[in-house]
């Protein structure tokens, strides 16, 4: 009875830890984000260009490490889910970082990917009241891929 226990046990256990690594793997922000504009590295470089301040929703040591030149650190602190019925109550954005006027064009971006914050600071954002949001949903990897200048 015991090997028998044992034989179906193994793979049930097997089966367990396989779904939970895959629970644990996040998904990948939306493609779109009603209310803003999905821009490339291209347009973010002409945006920045024409003055349109440039924020970057990472944790202060990864912006240290290296950022879009000229852009500045606005963290946002996520504990919600990264999801996109997120909840911001979970989570810290300081606002007063942002241009005053939110009518003024504004850029937001992240890693990308698996990584929410300029998702999730973007929808803040609108949120507040904030209208001319450009969500650089591509993020450091498209930037550096395209080869354009990090500090």
């Amino acid at each position: 009875m015991r090997s028998i226990i044992r034989s179906l046990a193994a793979p049930a256990l097997g089966l367990v830890l396989a779904l939970a690594g895959m629970a644990a793997h996040a998904q990948h922000t939306p493609e779109t984000l009603a209310g803003t504009k999905v821009v490339t590295a291209e347009e973010v470089q002409k945006l920045q260009a024409a003055g349109v301040p440039v924020i970057d929703a990472r944790v202060a040591n990864e912006y240290a490490e290296e950022h879009i030149k000229g852009a500045k650190n606005v963290p946002y602190k996520e504990k919600s889910a990264k999801s996109v019925d997120f909840d911001a109550k979970q989570d810290h954005f300081d606002l007063s970082k942002l241009p005053a006027d939110k009518k003024a064009a504004l850029v937001i971006y992240c890693n990308a990917g698996e990584c929410w914050k300029s998702y999730k600071a973007s929808t803040v954002a609108m949120r507040a009241g904030y209208t001319n949001i450009h969500w650089f949903r591509g993020g450091m990897p498209e930037w550096k891929s395209k080869h354009l200048p990090v500090e």
